[in-house]
């Protein structure tokens, strides 16, 4: 989980750089895939460091970590089957804004894994960006595509792939990539920019001084959920299990309304969805008369249904009722 949050984290500082000249570039340029990959490495650089954060440590980490890479590299070199070792190499490389050589180490654990590891891919398609922004529109676009096919949610893969579909001009697309994004709750920081880009796609109406959709989110206009557990649930889920309450309309379940996440320890509880969790600003609950409501118990921690995971349901009118109580109780196949 912490390698997971620290993901999260580094994508949320590359798109608070990256944002501000995609958006007046409206594609993915080589500066906003300089930016993305510059904080990143930047980020990790950092992450790396603050374990000892005196002043001689961190004056030194340059030159350890070049020392290290020699060795790395000498070692690969006497034994080139380690794609772990590759990796390394190439990370190592990308920190080191040396995207050229970031490319060749990430080739080699490609080949190695056959093309099998999501992260590996995505990784190669980041470092050919860094080395060259016309790439997304082709092998660095094939290999985000590759990487999300491997791995549906993977929050890197969702995001190039995202900026991918909206370079070749499928911002539907884009707007489902994102969307998927959007459902793992990022960051705040990052959470509006990503509904913004969102609704622009969707061709929802945004407010030029605001960045705001219309109609504004009505945060009073909330549904009551009283969730429970079954017996047969509550004895196979675990207390750390990411729990998804969504609200979806009948006629097109996808994308959800709105999304809340949750621990399967803090069940059983009383949650409110309302317009502040729309996933799409502009797409509010309160605007519809039914809706869709279900509440997921993922063991995997991913919004999407899996085989294996528990989840209870109802269809509601949002004019007849302010409470609805859901048992979880049924099991995906």
């Amino acid at each position: 989980m912490l390698w997971v949050s620290f993901g999260i984290m580094l994508l949320a500082a590359a798109l608070i750089v990256a944002w501000p000249v995609y958006r007046n570039q409206r594609r993915f340029s080589w500066i906003s895939a300089s930016m993305v990959i510059g904080v990143i490495a930047l980020s990790a650089g950092i992450y790396s460091r603050i374990g000892t954060p005196s002043t001689e440590s961190a004056e030194s980490a340059p030159v350890e970590l070049e020392e290290m890479m020699r060795s790395l590299d000498a070692r690969l070199q006497e034994n080139p089957d380690d794609p772990e070792g590759w990796k390394m190499l190439g990370r190592s490389y990308a920190q080191l804004d040396n995207p050229a050589k970031a490319i060749a180490a990430f080739e080699k654990a490609v080949a190695l894994e056959g093309s099998s590891n999501a992260e590996t891919l995505i990784s190669l398609g980041e470092a050919m960006l860094m080395n060259d922004e016309t790439s997304i529109g082709g092998r660095a676009g094939e290999l985000f595509e590759s990487g999300l096919a491997l791995a549906p949610s993977n929050p890197r893969g969702l995001f190039y792939a995202g900026l991918a579909a909206a370079n070749h001009g499928d911002t539907n697309l884009a707007a489902e990539r994102w969307e998927k994004l959007l459902a793992q709750s990022p960051p705040p920081q990052i959470e509006g920019m990503l509904r913004q880009r969102i609704a622009e796609w969707r061709g929802i109406p945004v407010s030029a001084d605001t960045g705001n959709s219309v109609p504004a989110p009505n945060a009073a206009a909330g549904l009551s959920i009283d969730i429970r557990v079954g017996e047969s649930a509550a004895a196979a889920i675990s207390a750390s299990s990411s729990v998804f309450v969504i609200a979806r309309d009948p006629a097109q379940p996808s994308p959800p309304l709105a999304v809340v996440r949750r621990r399967a320890s803090d069940l059983p509880t009383v949650i409110s969805i309302d317009d502040s969790n729309a996933m799409v600003t502009g797409r509010n609950p309160s605007a519809y008369d039914s809706l869709e409501i279900i509440v997921r118990i993922s063991a995997s921690g991913q919004p999407m249904a899996q085989s294996g995971d528990w989840f209870g349901q109802r269809i509601v009118q949002t004019a007849d009722v302010s409470t609805v109580a859901i048992v979880v109780d049924q099991q995906v196949p």
